[in-house]
């Protein structure tokens, strides 16, 4: 069991439970099977916080999963067969859906962006814009769909942005600062001009170039004056129309948001058998 998956669970019980859900409480507390039914084509994630949102409520349940994260079902997939106390099911139905609905719209945009670049050498990652107290979740879902996550937080990779780079007064100071304070932690330095991509690889020490809003012939030109010595990410005004030129321009990383925030949640149903 994921410790922090059942934190986020604990919590979305609570709000949504308060002192008790009146309207189940009418139900008689009876054993009833239920049917978890995908109503449109999707790749599915969230099963582990789904099933611990049952089994908080009713240890008894029992559930049978007919997918695995990560699997690409059709519409009107049944995706799982459930059995136990009514007013459990009742009661958690709504936090349940809401993780496997979130979850699954995050590997189900991943998966169509990282097969668009399938051809290419460029990965798809996530960012740090994810919902909040979701994160954990939303990179796993990520990761589930062939995405590559990048770093976590604050905590685990040094990145080095307009504002850091300013207040150092350079980009060579900054990355000095980083390297002597941090030596064991990943660099990434974002860079805005070519002029900037050439300082940073004259430096030692960092990890990766992340080249923010460059234009198309500025990342050639990145990838050829890189030459391999660094990795490259482009991030910035990548959408679906541009996703496929970008990867093709050489690049080793493609950043996108749009695949933890721009998400429409996948249409599921629960229902008594």
């Amino acid at each position: 069991m994921n410790n922090d998956f059942l934190k986020i669970v604990d919590l979305a019980l609570a709000e949504d439970l308060g002192a008790g859900d009146v309207s189940a409480s009418l139900l008689p507390d009876e054993q009833v099977s239920a049917t978890i039914v995908c109503r449109e084509s999707a790749v599915i994630c969230g099963i582990e916080l789904a099933q611990l949102a049952f089994k908080t409520l009713d240890s008894d349940l029992k559930i049978t999963w007919q997918v695995k994260d990560g699997e690409l079902v059709n519409s009107n997939q049944i995706l799982a067969v459930l059995s136990g106390s009514s007013r459990a099911i009742i009661s958690a139905e709504r936090v349940a859906l809401n993780f496997l609905q979130t979850l699954s719209a995050v590997a189900t945009q991943t998966k169509l962006l990282s097969d668009k670049i399938i051809h290419t050498k460029a990965q798809l990652l996530d960012t740090r814009k994810t919902l909040p107290g979701l994160r954990l979740a939303q990179k796993y879902a990520v990761k589930c769909a062939g995405g590559v996550n990048h770093r976590l937080g604050l905590y685990d990779c040094i990145m080095l942005k307009e504002n850091h780079i300013a207040a150092f007064g350079g980009i060579a100071k900054a990355v000095e600062k980083a390297v002597e304070s941090y030596p064991e932690l990943d660099l990434i330095v974002e860079v805005e001009t070519l002029d900037q991509l050439t300082e940073v690889l004259a430096l030692n020490g960092v990890t990766r170039v992340l080249c923010d809003n460059f234009s198309h012939q500025a990342l050639i030109q990145a990838v050829q004056m890189s030459d391999g010595k660094l990795p490259i990410e482009a991030s910035g005004n990548i959408d679906m129309d541009t996703l496929v030129a970008t990867a093709e321009t050489g690049v080793d990383f493609i950043s996108t948001g749009s695949i933890t925030k721009n998400i429409q949640a996948i249409d599921l149903s629960l229902r008594f058998s």
